[in-house]
């Protein structure tokens, strides 16, 4: 009997798979727990749409990604701090600091869990941070930290 999986099934297949199975396995196991449906036509035009619009999806999201690193390569964002004697900050700098930063500067919003520290940035001067913005679509940017007026 065929059937398309609607969850992974350990020692069967992954999810949105069309496998082989026994009878009995899918009639008694598989169907009744809904982890799998029959392997109809319909069915199968529905799961390959499915996967055709995921696929699509993903492109665009891609797309809209690299353009924005390609946007973003090479900008500076500035963030101003309270500093004390040699240029020490009170603190560090965080991801939100930055984001919010980004936001008002370039008017990018993106999520602090995004932007990547190397180490924690405890003084005054200039730095790289880099931008997950996309699976396998990063870029840097310079981060420019200012001592504030008192």
């Amino acid at each position: 009997m065929k059937v398309i999986l609607l969850k992974d099934v350990q020692g069967t297949g992954k999810k949105d798979q069309i496998v082989e199975v026994s009878d009995g396995f899918g009639r008694n196991y598989l169907l009744p727990r809904k982890m799998a449906v029959e392997a109809t036509a319909e069915a199968v035009h529905s799961i390959e749409s499915a996967k055709k619009a995921e696929k699509h999806r993903a492109d665009v999201k891609r797309d809209e990604a690299e353009r924005l690193s390609r946007e973003l390569k090479g900008k500076v964002v500035i963030v101003k701090v309270r500093a004390g004697e040699g240029g020490r900050l009170y603190g560090s700098i965080t991801g939100q600091e930055i984001a919010d930063a980004l936001k008002a500067q370039h008017g990018v919003e993106l999520d602090k869990r995004k932007i990547e520290l190397n180490e924690p940035v405890r003084t005054v001067g200039q730095t790289t941070v880099t931008l997950k913005l996309s699976a396998g679509v990063s870029t840097r940017m310079l981060l420019n930290i200012v001592a504030a007026e008192k």
